[in-house]
């Protein structure tokens, strides 16, 4: 399956709202294995959503701890549990900053051939899940810092 380039943090394009999928077809099952193949290929194989990829679509893919997947259209329950830890991101390489995320989230959407799923993910696994679906808004992890650290993080990819 083809490797994709994938779009660096200060692609403007990766600010825009990812569209739902509707047809659930052939092009849509090749992007999902581009999606893998490109996350696996990356230095960071956690994840990967299809914006980073240049394709305007609600699709993640993920593999963390053992588990691997992807979702279509995905929606998020967020626990009131939260928890800091280092992340990083496909879209700028390197780079290493403390985020809250919640604990675990329960995740529901479809799979390539529109059956629905539902993933329980607590951890890793969650902070995956809610970075690469931030993507698919239009949201990067940045935005969340506090302007100082914003600041800081800017001036580290810069």
């Amino acid at each position: 399956m083809t490797v994709r380039p994938i779009r660096m943090f200060t692609d403007p394009s990766l600010r825009h709202v990812a569209e739902p999928v509707t047809e659930f077809d052939r092009p849509l099952r090749d992007l999902v294995r581009s999606l893998t193949a490109t996350m696996r290929a990356g230095p960071g194989r956690a994840g990967l959503a299809a914006p980073q990829v240049g394709v305007p679509l609600r699709v993640l893919a993920y593999d963390v701890d053992g588990r691997s997947g992807h979702l279509v259209n995905p929606r998020l329950e967020r626990s009131g549990r939260t928890v800091v830890a280092d992340e990083a991101c496909l879209s700028a390489p390197g780079v290493w900053w403390p985020r809250e995320r919640a604990f675990s989230v329960v995740a529901r959407g479809r799979d390539m051939h529109g059956r629905p799923v539902t993933l329980r993910a607590v951890g890793m696994l969650a902070r995956v899940l809610q970075h690469e679906a931030d993507h698919l808004d239009g949201v990067l992890f940045v935005d969340h810092l506090p302007d100082e650290d914003r600041l800081r993080f800017l001036a580290s990819i810069s």
